[in-house]
């Protein structure tokens, strides 16, 4: 999850870095400002990706357990599995943030890209 997290902190200050100029009207150079807006979707992926493979790693781990202990409740493998897919919701929540940054900052570079 840390790692997951570390992968949200730079999506957002990558966003603000390069696109805060360009929504304060103060880059000027609109074509590099669209060369850039695939990292945003990229880093996003790049976090889903981070999130399944932790979820893969928990159930590996999970199957583990089982295979040591033999009989388990129900109940106690229904809760691993929950606490499992944590990673792959947050990873999905932050590829879902980068697309809506992709989508607001594309409408607007876009539309500064007209007006010239």
């Amino acid at each position: 999850m840390g790692t997951i997290t570390v992968i949200l902190i730079v999506m957002i200050a990558w966003a603000i870095y390069h696109f805060l100029p360009v929504l304060i009207n103060k880059e000027t150079d609109l074509a590099k400002a669209v060369s850039r807006l695939k990292y945003i979707k990229t880093i996003g992926t790049f976090g889903m990706v981070s999130g399944i493979l932790g979820q893969l790693i928990g159930l590996y781990q999970a199957f583990d357990f089982l295979e040591a202990h033999g009989d388990i409740s129900q109940s106690i493998i229904s809760g691993g599995l929950k606490v499992s897919l944590i990673p792959s919701i947050y990873g999905l929540l932050i590829f879902l943030l980068s697309l809506i940054f992709w989508i607001v900052f594309d409408y607007h570079v876009v539309k500064k890209l007209e007006k010239k």
